[in-house]
């Protein structure tokens, strides 16, 4: 973003934890003329524990063209330091593959429209036609790209085709199918995907009604970072509501549903605005 003559940019660095980081880093932007907006880290000590830290400034335009040659050499060198400098200004280019639920879809793309989530929807892909009609009415590509049964190496060959390199994420919104390695390999991106809660203990066909046979009290979701070992890549964000055994199969489905478009939204919107940073399997949301 460029705010009269200044970028507001936002920095994102890592490394071995050590003293003098934040005022090397600090430092070194208030040199070139840096206002920090916000700042957060985090780090993994004690022991030998890795720093993560967030930064968002504004600077003046000029000093960009210095920051990007001489950062490196006078800051992130000498710590150690693995970076990356985001313009702020630049929403995320997404793309969602649905299949027939349209509640985590509709959601995304109605908080977009109010400006909720800094991204730009590229297009959306479902193995189904159902949400052509809801999609289009945004004006954003609609694509039908079927499931071959045993095959899916074709539907996603389709997909792959279709995404290129036109996303920066791709979010799983409510899509059941379940994409393999390969696919993941060939995107090259990241991958969000919401899920209910109920999960492990009712998966497969009808878990609500499982679950009101069991009595559940609390319904949640769970947004993660796709993996090739199925559901269970980086947590991002999770949360819950509670039920009553006044709720029947359908009450719960209704619930998980309101958890799983809000807890999906919160996930994509702080990726969005590169506040998560990936340790191991954990996943660091920094403000």
């Amino acid at each position: 973003m460029t705010t009269g003559t200044r970028h507001a940019l936002r920095l994102l660095i890592s490394g071995p934890d050590r003293p003098g980081i934040i005022s090397g880093v600090t430092g070194y932007l208030y040199r070139l003329g840096a206002d920090v907006t916000s700042s957060d880290q985090y780090t993994s000590a004690p022991g030998p524990g890795t720093f993560f830290q967030r930064l968002a400034f504004t600077l003046p335009a000029a000093a960009r063209g210095t920051l990007v040659s001489t950062f490196g050499r006078e800051v992130a060198e000498p710590f150690g330091l693995t970076w990356r400098l985001v313009d702020a200004a630049q929403p995320k280019r997404v793309a969602i593959l649905a299949s027939k639920a349209d509640h985590c879809l509709v959601d995304l793309l109605w908080r977009m429209r109010r400006d909720e989530l800094p991204m730009r929807v590229e297009l959306v892909a479902a193995n189904h036609p159902d949400l052509r009609a809801t999609v289009e009415q945004h004006g954003i590509p609609f694509h039908h790209v079927p499931s071959v049964p045993g095959k899916p190496e074709e539907s996603e060959s389709r997909l792959a085709d279709l995404l290129g390199d036109r996303c920066d994420l791709i979010v799983l919104a409510r899509y059941m199918q379940v994409l393999t390695g390969e696919f993941l390999t060939k995107v090259a991106v990241p991958l969000i995907n919401i899920h209910h809660s109920v999960l492990p203990a009712f998966a497969g066909a009808q878990p609500y009604t499982r679950a009101y046979e069991r009595g559940v009290k609390l319904i949640g979701a769970t947004a993660h970072y796709v993996t090739e070992e199925l559901d269970c890549g980086p947590i991002i964000e999770q949360d819950v509501a509670r039920a009553s055994h006044r709720d029947d199969a359908a009450a719960l489905a209704r619930l998980g549903a309101d958890v799983e478009r809000t807890v999906l939204a919160r996930a994509v919107r702080w990726h969005c605005e590169d506040r998560l940073l990936r340790h191991g399997n954990r996943v660091l949301v920094l403000s």
